[in-house]
């Protein structure tokens, strides 16, 4: 077994809640999946990812594990996940499944014994210290969903670290013995047989041993929304000793033939981005927020991500939408179909695996949900002015004139459906020529057939704004890239070649490309 599927692949994330839900409880479920992956191997893709589906009290929706090893009833059995393993890679697909290690529940066992004294076998495996002799908190640092990240804890008379809710303590991950604990967990599922893994907020596992805080941004011209974005990230995250975890973590994938995937949420996203993945002993590969969070589209920022990975070891990747942001079609597109049809082509132009979240091939638009739906704890902490993840989470349409969509035969679903999306479901697309699912199908199998997309340089060339130019080139093999992303059209001289894909109102002459307004065109020059 190698990793070589990798480079240039296209990996579909599942959320399971919202996928597909078979026993009619209105939370999707593995059964559900398992019913749909032919759906994502018709798309072209080379793998699929799967967001948390372990046992879990579910107060941040599965990414509080409190069984590494168990399936959550709500979704299935270990059973289920076993045979959505073996389905999957019947049809070609290969499976990712999320490792959430920054932290746990704290209903996890581990944690349990943890808070018990300052002395038990696992008194070490989270990050506790003492209160400041005036009894307040060890340090500034302040949790990602609001307030500080530390909490008291009445039996050990210390304060516990957590990034993220109250109800998710960090694992000390300096403790060898938790490493010990998590590469278990790692072989667990690897013996199972998952191709490998993605990392949740990778750069989080340690750290700064001193406690030091953290300093303010002086720059500030007015107050973020977020307490923790009053502050510069020195000592909380992105510590030199998570890449000595992750030299170990890269020893038993290799065992496997496994790769992993690192999520970074850091100041410096691509800069970390390189960093875990520069080397045999780092991940293999690892996405940021660089592009998820992106408001507007510009040449520019394009060609400074891709000039931040010149002469790079490692390999990134990309992403426009997750379960975590606005979806792409609404913030970057204005929900509009061609301008849709453009950033999915532009990110499959991109070097690197891309990564899609379910809908994003339908062109699902951000779903509307009232306040009085949103279950997202950071969505409710921060209302009205908070990201709004659950509009990202709503039930998958699979069938316009079904109930619910054809996500479940409930009446209702654990997040509402959007009126929006019964128009757009899978079966109102399928077969249609010129609809976003036919697009995608087909931007895929165009990326498939040539070497120099998946795996070739990316070469910027000068254009005007807002012309979008590269070259991707592998060998002999070279394709021009010219992406128009804005709304008037636009000439501009190209080489001799050969149009292979366009987007849009676009095409070769012999006195160069003509580009429509938010148009794009492919030449093999």
């Amino acid at each position: 077994m190698t990793t070589d599927w990798l480079r240039g692949a296209v990996i579909y994330q599942i959320y399971p809640r919202s996928f597909r839900d078979s026993d009619g409880d209105g939370v999707g479920d593995l059964r559900g999946a398992i019913e749909k992956l032919d759906h994502v191997a018709a798309l072209g893709c080379d793998a699929i990812w799967l967001s948390p589906f372990f046992t879990s009290p579910m107060k941040d929706y599965g990414y509080d594990v409190s069984d590494y090893c168990g399936v959550d009833p709500l979704f299935g059995s270990l059973a289920d996940a076993d045979a959505l393993i073996k389905r999957a890679h019947e049809l070609g697909l290969k499976v990712i499944i999320d490792q959430v290690w920054s932290h746990s529940s704290d209903q996890h066992a581990w944690f349990a014994e943890s808070r018990q004294s300052r002395d038990n076998p696992k008194a070490d495996w989270y990050v506790w210290a003492d209160a400041k002799p005036d009894g307040s908190p060890p340090n500034n640092w302040q949790a990602m969903f609001g307030g500080g990240a530390w909490t008291w804890d009445s039996r050990r008379r210390q304060y516990y670290l957590h990034n993220f809710l109250v109800e998710q303590p960090d694992l000390n991950v300096r403790n060898p013995a938790v490493q010990d604990a998590l590469l278990d967990v790692a072989r667990f599922w690897l013996e199972r047989g998952v191709d490998g893994f993605r990392l949740d907020v990778v750069n989080f596992f340690t750290h700064d041993a001193q406690l030091r805080d953290n300093p303010p941004i002086t720059s500030l011209r007015r107050a973020p929304p977020r307490p923790h974005q009053f502050q510069r990230h020195l000592y909380d995250r992105t510590q030199p000793e998570t890449l000595e975890f992750i030299a170990r973590l890269r020893g038993v994938l290799d065992e496997y033939g496994a790769m992993a995937v690192g999520e970074i949420e850091d100041e410096e996203p691509l800069k970390v981005q390189r960093e875990y993945t520069d080397g045999d002993d780092r991940l293999h590969t690892a996405y940021s927020f660089f592009l998820l969070r992106t408001r507007a589209m510009a040449p520019a920022v394009i060609k400074d991500a891709m000039a931040q990975w010149e002469g790079a070891r490692g390999w990134p990747s990309w992403s426009l939408s997750n379960h975590d942001v606005t979806r792409f079609p609404t913030r970057l597109a204005d929900d509009d179909p061609q301008r849709t049809k453009l950033m999915m082509a532009l990110l499959l132009a991109l070097r690197g695996t891309a990564f899609l979240y379910q809908g994003d091939e339908l062109g699902l638009p951000h779903a509307d949900v009232p306040f009085e739906r949103l279950r997202d704890p950071e969505a409710i902490a921060f209302w009205p002015s908070g990201i709004g993840r659950d509009g990202a989470r709503t039930p998958m349409p699979w069938a316009r004139d079904a109930n619910m969509a054809g996500f479940t035969q409930a009446p209702d679903a654990w997040l509402p459906l959007d009126p929006r999306h019964r128009a757009l479901a899978v079966d109102v697309q399928d077969g249609i020529g010129g609809s976003m699912l036919e697009f995608t199908r087909d931007a895929i199998a165009f990326r498939k057939s040539c070497a120099a997309l998946r795996e070739g340089e990316f070469i910027a060339l000068d254009a005007p704004e807002p012309v979008l130019a590269f070259e991707r080139r592998l060998g002999d093999e070279r394709m021009l890239c010219l992406f128009n992303l804005g709304p008037e059209p636009v000439r501009r001289p190209a080489a001799e070649g050969v149009a292979r894909f366009s987007v849009g109102d676009a095409e070769l002459r012999t006195s160069g490309a003509a580009l429509g307004g938010f148009s794009a065109l492919f030449v093999a020059i």
